[in-house]
């Protein structure tokens, strides 16, 4: 099998897609890359639906048809078929933690803020929360969902004293997820982190310099 032969669905603005595109940078992976019109809800025709019923981004279909969706599917699928360099640990213990971190990530960073901008965006009454079902927006939540985020600030803050990457001494999937949310954030919250998180920005100067950010 070659990159080539795969097919990656994906939006430009959308964060999820982004944490894949990253991950393939760092891989050095070249895969077909396939536009999903976000605004022009693309994602709810037929078509895409065919390929994922959950009507969002990304989804990874190989060369036989099977369609993967969900990020730590795309990418437990791409680790195990291309594992050099490795981004989800390197022995049990190291994988565990790269799970446990990017879990964690996942939950207290990126879903808060994701909760903040689906519940406050004008453009999102009755997609509340995202996939094949509508949900009307419930504003309270957003306040709720800023003081997530700044707790996820504190609480990497914390972790980032004590090693030099997000899951320990080597640059893994949790540090994509971890600085995805920051992005994400600053950007759809107006919610950068705080000056007075220096190792939260010691950590973000650095993984924000490698090439692959820029996917």
């Amino acid at each position: 099998m070659w990159p080539q032969d795969l097919k990656l669905y994906h939006a430009p603005s959308s964060p999820n897609s982004r944490r894949v595109r990253i991950y393939l940078a760092e891989k050095g992976l070249e895969l077909t890359l396939v536009p999903v019109d976000l605004a022009a809800k693309e994602q709810f025709s037929d078509a895409y639906k065919a390929i994922n019923p959950r009507s969002v981004v990304p989804a990874l279909v190989l060369s036989d048809g099977t369609a993967i969706g969900e990020v730590p599917a795309i990418w437990r699928y791409l680790e195990e078929s291309f594992p050099d360099p490795p981004l989800l640990g390197i022995d049990p213990m190291d994988k565990a933690l790269v799970t446990m971190w990017e879990r964690r990530a996942e939950l207290e960073g990126f879903a808060a803020v994701m909760e903040g901008v689906r519940n406050a965006a004008a453009g999102l009454k009755g997609r509340a929360i995202s996939g094949p079902h509508g949900y009307e927006q419930i504003p309270a939540l957003v306040d709720r969902s800023r003081l997530r985020v700044m707790d996820f600030y504190a609480d990497l803050d914390r972790r980032l004293t004590e090693v030099p990457f997000v899951a320990g001494e080597r640059f893994s999937a949790a540090d994509i997820t971890a600085l995805v949310t920051i992005d994400f954030a600053a950007n759809a919250m107006k919610l950068p982190v705080d000056d007075g998180r220096g190792a939260v920005w010691r950590w973000y100067r650095e993984v924000s310099s490698r090439a692959s950010a820029k996917a």
